[in-house]
C-alpha cells in the first residue's frame, strides 16, 4: 500500500510538494479544476494562470501534463491520478447535450495524453449534480470545522439551473431555465455510453477510468437519479464492462454514508480488491447515515479504518491510499495539521500491520 495526498490546482506548489514527502507520501492526486461554488460569479471556463484555473484547457495540453509529472517527479513524488474532467469538457455528455460526441472525441484525445506523459489513472463522478446539499459546522472532535448532510435542512428537488454540471458552471445561464429531472434508467444509459466508447481508449494508452460512488449518496439530489447508491450498485457497474482499465475511485467513506445497501464498505472493499477493480482509495471517517451525517477525524467516526488498513495488507493492496477530506484544526494551517494528522495515523496503522501488530479479531 502507498501513501498519497490529494491536492486542487491552487495547491499545486512546491512547497506543498515537500509538504508531501515530509509526511511520507510517495503519490498524488491532483485536481485541474478549482471548485467554483454556485454562488461564484466567475463562469469555470476562463482563467490562464498555472496548470489550470477552472475550466483552462490548456492545463490539459500534453506539454502541461509532461510539465506537471516532471515538476513533481523532481520532490520524489509520482502523480497517480488526475481527479475530476472539467465541465467543459464533458457537460454535454453528463446531460446528453449536443456536443456530446465532439466532447467524447476530445476526451479520447485527452486521455492518450494522459497516458503519454506517465499519469495512470483518471478519477471522475458521473453525476451532473455533484457534491451538492453538503454544510460547513463545527461537527468533528474539540468543534473541528467539517462538512456535513443533512436532508431536512435543504430541498432536496431544488433544480440545477441550466449551465451548471458538478455545481460549477461552464457558461453563463440562458434565462431562468433549468437542467431537469433525471430518471436512473437515463443516467445508465449515459453512463453505458460513455463507457463504451472511452474505456478501449484508456485501455490501450494504460490509463484506468476509476469511478467516484455519489457523494451526497442520497437517491435522487436536484431532481438527478444517483445511481451509484448502494454499494451493490457500484459492484453491478463493475459486471458490465471486462476491461483492466474499468476500476472504482474508491472513497469508503462516502459507502459508509450509504443506509439501506445490502454490501457494507468492508464487503464492497474486499470484492472490489479480489477483483484488482480499485484504482485508488479516498479514506476518510463519518458518524451517521443518508440523511444525516459528519465527516469527522479519521479515528473517531462508524467506519473501522484499523479494519480497513488490515484488509489491504492482508490483499497486499499495491495501490495508492488518499486521505480524503479532513477536519480543519485550530491553527494557522488548519488543512495541513488536518492532512498530518490523517496520514500519520494512516502511516502508524500500515506500520503496524506490516509488522504484524495489528491484530484484528
Amino acid at each position: 500500500m502507498k501513501i498519497g495526498l490529494g491536492l486542487y490546482r491552487k495547491l499545486l506548489t512546491d512547497t506543498n510538494f515537500a509538504f508531501a514527502r515530509q509526511l511520507g507520501a510517495t503519490h498524488l492526486v491532483v485536481h485541474l479544476v478549482d471548485y467554483f461554488s454556485e454562488e461564484d460569479p466567475r463562469i469555470s471556463s476562463g482563467g490562464k494562470d498555472g496548470w489550470g484555473h477552472a475550466g483552462d484547457t490548456a492545463a490539459w495540453s500534453l506539454d502541461a501534463l509532461k510539465s506537471m509529472v516532471a515538476s513533481v517527479r523532481a520532490h520524489g513524488l509520482e502523480i497517480a491520478a488526475i481527479e475530476n474532467f472539467n465541465p467543459i469538457q464533458w457537460s454535454d455528455i453528463l446531460l446528453d447535450g449536443p456536443d456530446k460526441r465532439a466532447q467524447i472525441d476530445a476526451l479520447k484525445r485527452l486521455i492518450e495524453d494522459v497516458g503519454r506523459a506517465g499519469i495512470p489513472c483518471i478519477g471522475y463522478n458521473f453525476s451532473p449534480g455533484g457534491v451538492w446539499g453538503w454544510r460547513q459546522g463545527r461537527f468533528a472532535r474539540g468543534g473541528s470545522v467539517s462538512v456535513g448532510f443533512d436532508a431536512a435542512t435543504i430541498d432536496p428537488d431544488e433544480p440545477m439551473p441550466d449551465g451548471m454540471v458538478w455545481n460549477m458552471r461552464y457558461r453563463a445561464r440562458r434565462g431562468d431555465g433549468v437542467v431537469g429531472e433525471i430518471g436512473a434508467n437515463e443516467m445508465w444509459s449515459r453512463l453505458d455510453w460513455f463507457l463504451s466508447e472511452l474505456l478501449p481508449v484508456a485501455e490501450a494508452s494504460g490509463v484506468a477510468l476509476a469511478i467516484h460512488p455519489e457523494d451526497p449518496p442520497a437517491p435522487s439530489l436536484r431532481g438527478i437519479a444517483r445511481i451509484l447508491n448502494p454499494p451493490e450498485n457500484v459492484l453491478k457497474l463493475m459486471g458490465r464492462f471486462a476491461s483492466p482499465a474499468h476500476k472504482v475511485e474508491l472513497c469508503l467513506g462516502t459507502v459508509q454514508e450509504m443506509a439501506g445497501g445490502a454490501v457494507d464498505a468492508y464487503q464492497l472493499l474486499d470484492r472490489l480488491l479480489e477483483r484488482d477493480q480499485v484504482g485508488y482509495i479516498h479514506l476518510r471517517n463519518v458518524r451517521g447515515k443518508v440523511p444525516h451525517y459528519h465527516e469527522v477525524f479519521i479515528d473517531e467516526g462508524d467506519l473501522d479504518v484499523p479494519r480497513i488498513i488490515d484488509m489491504l495488507h492482508r490483499r497486499d493492496y499495491q495501490g495508492v491510499v488518499v486521505p480524503d477530506h479532513t477536519p480543519a484544526l485550530e491553527c494557522q494551517a488548519g488543512w495541513h495539521a488536518g492532512m498530518a494528522y490523517a496520514i500519520g495515523y494512516i502511516r502508524a496503522l500500515a506500520q503496524a500491520a506490516e509488522m504484524g501488530r495489528l491484530e484484528i479479531r
